[in-house]
This record gives C-alpha cells, structure tokens and sequence, in this order.
C-alpha cells in the first residue's frame, strides 16, 4: 500500500478550501508518518487510548481530530491538546468538554453531529434538537466550547441520489444554523462530511472537511 501515491491522487480530487482529515485509526504510527512526510497534518482517530498512545510518538504540530463516539470520561485526556471533536452530539458532552478545557486552559475547537442517516445506530442531534440546544442558556454559557461547525454520516448505501440527499440536507441546515446562530461568527465555517466511498459527492454538495481513511491506508488492521 502506497500512502503516499494514494495522497497524491486523492490530492487531485480535492478543491483548494476543503480539509482533508486522514483516518488513521488502527493504523501504526509508521502509516501516519508516511502520510505526514507527503505533506498531510490532519490525522482523525476514533478511540482515546489509541489517540493518547499515539500523540506523544508524532509531530508537533499535527491537527488531531477525535471523529469517534465520545464518552464523557475519556473526555479529560485529549483536552489538553486535541483540534478538533467532530460528532459531538449532547449538551453533556459539550458540558464535560468545556469543564475539562477550562482546567487546562484553553478552548476545544467541536462540530455538533447531525443525525441524517437512515441507521438507527448512527449518532447525532435532529434538527429540531439542534436548535433548541443553539437557543438554550445552557448553551450559551459554554465559555470553553468553540462551536466550528456541524458534522454528518451519510446512510450506507449504494444509493448515490439518497447519499446526494442527505448531504443536501445537511447543507441546508448549515446554513439555517449559521444565519440565525452564528452571523458574526466567521469560526463557524465547517462542515464534516463525505468519506471514502461518498467524498466527491460531499464536496459537490457543500462538504469543507472530509474524513478518509482506507483510500489513504488501506484496509484497516483491527
């Protein structure tokens, strides 16, 4: 598996202001160097003790993404460091976030994860939960939580046209949720979505991050 060659021709099909993410979860820190060496700084890992075994061993000045399900107890670890949480999808999450970065002394960088799939195991807030979430006092006295943006999975499918959907859907609120949450707020400018097998159409529809793993590393090792 070249990760290099397959970075640079993934690279082709990435327009300027799209972030790509490498999924880099349970793959060794040699596949993570190779990456890093074709000029990638965006590593996504889905587990805590995965991610703390692993930053300590790495670059500096990587950007590490925590794109799995997030427990509340776990949170404490990657505070001090991590970029960026996608899938946040609780006021007690981000609760717990905000409480931990505020011990460290900083402020945790988090997209808040839609539910668009047709599975019922997919994660996230629906859109009516979202707002009132956005709306609530509770929300607003998150002094530690920085809110980027908003994240989705699309279904699992070979439907390309309800994938298209999904991330239309997604779009669509986006924009919803920016105008009346967050005008004046140029921070709140991502939208993760799209990955291997649904990337090019997430870009078609809106996406600015997108999540790659196996066209990068290959098939995972678990």
């Amino acid at each position: 598996m070249n990760v290099q060659s397959n970075i640079q021709n993934l690279r082709k099909d990435i327009p300027p202001g799209v972030k790509l993410v490498c999924v880099s979860k349970f793959h060794p820190t040699e596949s993570i160097m190779e990456a890093y060496n074709a000029g990638e700084r965006i590593f996504g890992e889905s587990r805590v003790q995965e991610l703390i075994a692993k930053q300590p061993q790495l670059p500096d000045d990587i950007q590490w993404h925590f794109i799995g399900h997030l427990q509340t107890n776990k949170i404490k670890f990657i505070a001090p460091f991590v970029s960026l949480i996608h899938g946040v999808d609780s006021l007690k999450v981000l609760r717990t976030i905000n409480t931990q970065a505020k011990k460290v002394d900083r402020t945790v960088s988090c997209l808040l994860q839609v539910h668009i799939a047709d599975e019922k195991t997919k994660f996230g807030f629906s859109e009516e939960d979202l707002f009132e979430l956005l709306s609530s006092d509770a929300f607003k006295q998150l002094t530690h939580v920085s809110v980027k943006g908003l994240m989705g999975m699309a279904t699992f499918t070979d439907d390309m046209n309800q994938v298209r959907n999904e991330f239309k859907f997604l779009k669509n609120l986006f924009d919803k949720v920016k105008s009346e949450f967050f005008l004046d707020d140029e921070n709140f400018s991502e939208l993760s979505m799209g990955m291997s097998q649904d990337y090019q159409i997430a870009i078609e529809e809106g996406s600015t991050m997108i999540r790659i793993g196996t066209s990068i590393f290959g098939e995972r090792d678990y």
